[in-house]
């Protein structure tokens, strides 16, 4: 059984995602057993507590330079014997340091079919805003592996969401989590912590075999 640790910053709804999964039985190598919050009025927080998660707030500006923060965010993980960092809207920079420390074990969710409208600057309804304004006909959410580059690490899962005539940005956010992000996120942790995730060449591959 691994130890999930969910990095969060705001309302949690993908963290709710991954609870409900868990209680589910769909994340079953798998158990959150962290949340940690850069926000201290995160409402994430209080749906980790529901459930009974351990929860712990780290905030960048408490921390005079970014090792230090580094070093506390590490600690923190080490403690808790961390296996796999989920980043579920979480709004601080992870640094290198920390990347290096957990390579192809930190995974996101990202609102759109990554490689279109991803990389920096395209954050929550910054995306939808971008594919609206563009005019695209299908977009969706993608759940990557976490590298050096903003949006740019090895794609897990990808599922594709049709915009509809009429959607604003909002309305297309809330569709995209529904139809996508709250399905590819809970799948991708189950397989990771399956070990059915390979990277070779910055390309995942899923082990179809190892399922039982």
């Amino acid at each position: 059984m691994l130890n999930i640790a969910v990095l969060v910053s705001g309302g949690g709804t993908n963290l709710q995602a991954l609870i409900n999964a868990q209680d589910r039985g769909e994340i079953p190598d798998g158990r959150i057993t962290l949340v940690v919050s850069s926000n201290p009025g995160a409402y994430a927080l209080q749906r980790a507590e529901k459930a009974n998660i351990p929860t712990t707030v780290l905030r960048r500006r408490t921390f005079a330079r970014q090792e230090d923060y580094d070093t506390a965010l590490l600690q923190v993980l080490d403690q808790n014997h961390t296996s796999l960092i989920i980043l579920a809207g979480f709004m601080t920079i992870i640094s290198e340091q920390v990347i290096r420390a957990y390579r192809n074990r930190i995974i996101n969710i990202h609102p759109s079919l990554i490689p279109s409208f991803c990389g920096e600057g395209f954050y929550g309804l910054h995306v939808h805003e971008a594919a609206l304004a563009r005019g695209v006909k299908v977009t969706g959410a993608t759940v990557h592996f976490v590298n050096e580059i903003c949006d740019g690490g090895p794609i897990i899962l990808q599922k594709a969401v049709a915009v509809q005539s009429g959607d604003t940005p909002e309305i297309l956010q809330r569709r995209v989590m529904e139809q996508a992000e709250w399905k590819l996120l809970p799948k991708a942790a189950a397989l990771f912590c399956a070990g059915r995730l390979h990277v070779t060449n910055g390309v995942v591959t899923i082990d179809e075999e190892a399922e039982a």
